[in-house]
């Protein structure tokens, strides 16, 4: 009962910002939906790009990994705050500065207006758009997914009426409120994440104590304390190192995450948003702790999964468990709405201006809202029917394979500028290699 408590006021806070948002955004220009009005400070605007870069993975996945594979995890987790620094510095007012000057409100949009203008830029804007709906939109059934798997154990439900619950709440905060909704949610979601964090760090280091829990990590087995090859990542420890740029790709590629770079208020310092993307990478980083203290004191789990459940039950109390795991849904949920702003935006407006229907039968904004209602049901029931196994490797397949196609016309367009017949070839170019690749 307590943790449906909890949901239902973490639920009714994020509806409350939504509306708030909504309120602030107001419903004359489309620019509040698309883009927050470019109105993101340093704080919020560093809070829903490291809350949606890290997503559950950081306290799940590497969790698991440490587990399985040892303190490793804690050495390469660090690339991905690491990488999202790089970019915030570096490219993000690039980027920013040339969407404002063209006018810009969507990557898509950005995408067709850096590279060409005209029919020939509307059938970029449109291709770009349809790429989008198709490889996010898997990952986004993903997302649910493993939502509805988490929420399940939590709340006593079944994984498919997890998975509703927490799809009806995040299309309604979605819906209304659009990126600035998204933005203010992820970065009160974010406050919660690194405070779990912080207790995780707390547990190992002063209730347990490193010396004793690298003690009996080596009595398992001295190569979790001090890993002598790179695994998973590849035979030497250094293979880590491929992590950096492969976030770095993430943040700039993907169009869930490069869209926060429009959305940042015009006259705010970057350095001032990297300095806050740097001490929320640094206080998540403290996770795979969690795996280091399971494998110490519960060393025969079923799957390294159950890493961090497992250090919830153990290492902290239950008032304490009930409150990081209501974070960690959180945290999914930061790229899940990310997911179904960006693809309904996608064809609630970049569809729409490709075909040159700039004017409709309803209001703009109500379209754009329908999108997301639209494209939050199609991920439920997709998730609903489509087998776990080729819901895992469909969401793999999709950023993987959008990452290759949009890298060329996105960061490298920004130093070496090409037509709009050279974006297309780079986008199948990368398709086809992303695709050959798996």
């Amino acid at each position: 009962m307590f943790n449906w408590f909890l949901l239902i006021f973490s639920a009714a806070v994020l509806i409350g910002l939504s509306l708030y948002s909504m309120r602030a955004a107001g419903d004359k220009d489309e620019s509040g939906f698309l883009v927050a009005n470019n109105s993101l400070g340093p704080f919020v605007a560093a809070a829903t790009l490291v809350a949606t870069g890290y997503s559950g993975f950081v306290f799940i996945g590497s969790p698991g990994v440490a587990y399985e594979y040892g303190s490793l995890e804690l050495f390469s987790n660090t690339f991905y705050s690491t990488a999202f620094l790089i970019a915030t510095l570096f490219f993000a007012n690039i980027l920013r500065r040339k969407a404002s000057t063209l006018g810009s409100r969507t990557i898509p949009e950005y995408i067709a207006q850096i590279h060409s203008g005209g029919s020939a830029g509307r059938w970029l804007q449109g291709i770009v758009a349809l790429i989008m709906v198709l490889l996010l939109g898997v990952f986004l059934v993903s997302q649910i997914k493993a939502i509805g798997l988490l929420v399940s154990g939590w709340l006593g439900v079944s994984p498919t009426t997890g998975s509703l619950l927490i799809t009806l709440l995040v299309i309604g905060y979605t819906m209304f409120g659009g990126l600035r909704a998204v933005a203010w949610t992820d970065a009160a979601m974010i406050v919660g994440m690194s405070i779990g964090s912080c207790v995780i760090a707390y547990v190992v280091f002063v209730q347990v104590g490193l010396g004793e829990l690298i003690g009996r990590l080596d009595a398992i087995d001295p190569t979790i304390a001090n890993p002598k090859t790179g695994a998973p990542y590849g035979d030497s420890p250094s293979a880590a190192l491929l992590l950096l740029p492969y976030a770095f790709l993430w943040a700039v590629a993907l169009p869930f995450m490069s869209v926060r770079f429009l959305a940042i208020k015009q006259g705010v310092s970057m350095a001032h948003v990297g300095i806050w993307v740097a001490i929320l990478g640094a206080l998540l980083n403290f996770t795979p702790l969690a795996g280091l203290y399971a494998k110490a004191y519960f060393p025969d789990l079923a799957s390294p999964d159950l890493a961090m459940p497992t250090f919830l039950e153990h290492g902290v109390n239950p008032l304490i468990s009930s409150f990081i795991t209501l974070f960690i849904p959180f945290a999914m949920k930061s790229t899940a709405n990310s997911l179904m702003h960006t693809v309904s935006t996608a064809l609630s407006y970049d569809l729409r201006s490709a075909l040159g229907k700039d004017r409709g039968f309803i209001t703009s904004m109500t379209f754009n809202r329908l999108m997301v209602l639209i494209v939050g049901i199609c991920g439920f029931v997709g998730m609903a029917y489509l087998p776990p196994v080729m819901i895992l490797w469909l969401g793999i397949l999709g950023n993987g394979t959008l990452m290759a196609a949009l890298f060329g016309v996105t960061f490298c367009s920004t130093f070496w500028q090409g037509s709009s017949m050279g974006a297309l070839t780079s986008i199948a170019v990368g398709f086809a290699l992303a695709l050959t690749c798996f």
